[in-house]
């Protein structure tokens, strides 16, 4: 998607060799024209999957799949990271490691907006180990909801994250895939050169 592509390249700071700050507009501030544009990809991407509800992480996953829930005419339902007073029964859950904050934290989604009936797309905006996908898509499963796919926003081609979701069989559509972060700059993958070589 050359849109988020050019706002990587003007705005995104490269921390390390495997972290890229995006908080200009994705994950702290967010851009709501771009946020638009990423909806529209996801919804034209998955628009023949039969999407029921859409599925997401709190909090930075919440902006995209909206606007994609918004483009599908579909529900979004994100699951919570923090115990809540009013969400205590009845719960979905699911324990997410997460590498960036070095620590597990378990995900819950209420049973009453996730069913059997449900075909889920689950989105994200950042996929590098995958522990957040397989987290969601354990709370999908759990439901005996199928999954249609995942769509990330920006993918760590570099990491294990999108090989190993791949590989379990998942459809697997991201927007940006980063091939390397090494040296400050960012250079990205060729998406289509990249869906080749999994198929061989």
């Amino acid at each position: 998607m050359e849109l988020l592509i050019e706002k990587i390249k003007n705005e995104g700071i490269v921390l390390s060799s495997s972290v890229l700050k995006v908080d200009s507009f994705l994950n702290h501030q967010i851009d709501p024209q771009l946020m638009q544009e990423v909806g529209k990809e996801f919804a034209e991407r998955f628009a023949d999957s039969g999407i029921t509800r859409i599925l997401t992480i709190e909090s930075s996953g919440i902006a995209p799949a909206v606007m994609t829930g918004l483009q599908l005419k579909v529900p979004v339902v994100f699951a919570r990271k923090r115990k809540s007073l009013t969400l205590v029964n009845d719960l979905i859950t699911a324990s997410v490691y997460s590498f960036t904050k070095q620590e597990t934290s378990e995900i819950s989604v209420s049973k009453k907006y996730l069913d059997e009936k449900d075909k889920v797309l689950i989105i994200d905006d950042f996929l590098a180990n995958g522990q957040a996908a397989l987290g969601l898509a354990e709370i999908a499963k759990k439901a005996n909801a199928s999954i249609a796919g995942i769509g990330i926003v920006i993918e760590k081609g570099f990491q294990d994250g999108g090989r190993l979701l791949r590989e379990q069989g998942y459809r697997v559509e991201s927007l940006a895939i980063l091939d390397s972060l090494e040296n400050g700059m960012v250079s990205f993958e060729n998406s289509s050169e990249k869906m080749e070589e999994l198929a061989r």
